[in-house]
């Protein structure tokens, strides 16, 4: 056994309490090592269900944010994924392990410098690129999924627009102190939108963010 497989278990047995019922998503978040994601001094402290600190102000997100949130996509093998914000690359990893074709956008170079040295020594095959997330990565759309792991004032207008028929964007709306978070599904012309109570993540910083 490894040295955290017991908390990483545990961790799994506490989403499934917590109602997250994607077997596909339970199976990956067993998978991917989430203590490699989370520096010294933290790391024995990686299966815990919270956020965590990774330095430049950012945070790794709670386990059941990742599950909730990978669980609100609704990602299918195969669908390519637009995430904004790759912070510690964890979330993207999750993504990864299901089967999700990854394009993840990082506005600061050393965080993603980390991730994909990661992703390198994992072996996960993610695109990344470094700049503002907010504008989304135009070149690669349309996505089946957007999914955004920072808090904005409101919903970016170009990452709408870069989102497929029957896609879905999955992002924090809110102020500096807490969010909702929306879940906002394509069909045609129309965005229908979901809302939940609850949620608190650093902000979304850039063009179409918090300046």
């Amino acid at each position: 056994m490894g040295r955290f497989d017991e908390e990483r278990s545990e961790m799994i047995g506490l989403l499934r309490d917590r109602l997250i019922t994607d077997e596909k998503i339970l199976r990956a978040m067993g998978t991917v090592e989430r203590h490699l994601f989370v520096p010294e001094p933290f790391t024995n402290r990686s299966y815990e269900d919270n956020a965590l600190p990774i330095g430049k102000g950012q945070t790794i997100s709670q386990p059941y944010t990742v599950a909730f949130m990978t669980q609100a996509l609704g990602v299918r093998p195969g669908d390519r994924i637009l995430e904004i914000g790759t912070g510690s690359g964890y979330q993207a990893s999750v993504l990864s392990v299901l089967g999700a074709h990854v394009f993840s956008i990082e506005r600061d170079l050393d965080l993603l410098a980390a991730a994909r040295k990661m992703f390198d020594r994992l072996g996960y095959r993610i695109a990344t690129k470094g700049g503002d997330g907010t504008v989304g990565w135009n070149e690669f759309a349309p996505f089946n999924g957007i999914i955004v792991t920072a808090g904005a004032p409101d919903v970016p207008a170009p990452l709408t627009k870069q989102l497929a028929d029957g896609a879905k964007l999955v992002i924090p709306v809110g102020d500096r102190k807490s969010q909702a978070l929306l879940v906002l599904t394509r069909q045609g012309e129309e965005l229908i939108r979901r809302e939940i109570e609850g949620f608190k993540f650093v902000p979304l910083i850039g063009k179409m963010g918090w300046q």
